[in-house]
């Protein structure tokens, strides 16, 4: 699975973003996926998830109620609307994606896409 992520830009606080993540291979419809991001002089953290068939996703308390994973398995996309952006939700985002969503909350997923910078002005 290749991943590849876009969305990013610079934004002021309280304004909102989407990120998307193509997906190339056969098996991306049975993964879980979810978004990463790593802020500067930070580890990177987990934001996002979502099983394989959309049913359940999973949220970071930062983001709760501001954020929304999606998937669109036609499209092979994964998607991350973004609303009420923070200063602190500056970062660069990462899309990931697991056979098991066990790979994902523990932040050892098998597939990493390339990073895209989300920038928050306050």
């Amino acid at each position: 699975v290749q991943l590849q992520a876009s969305g990013g830009g610079l934004v002021q606080a309280g304004g909102s973003l989407r990120l998307s993540c193509a997906a190339s291979g056969r098996t991306f419809s049975s993964y879980a996926t979810g978004w990463f991001r790593q802020a500067p002089g930070k580890e990177r953290e987990f934001v996002a998830a979502i099983i394989w068939n959309g049913g359940r996703t999973y949220y970071v308390d930062s983001v709760k109620g501001r954020f929304t994973i999606s998937r669109d398995n036609a499209k092979k996309k994964v998607y991350l609307q973004m609303n009420s952006l923070k200063a602190e939700d500056t970062a660069v985002y990462y899309c990931a994606a697991d056979p098991s969503l066990a790979g994902l909350r523990l932040g050892t997923p098998r597939y990493w896409g390339q990073g895209t910078q989300v920038t928050v002005s306050s």
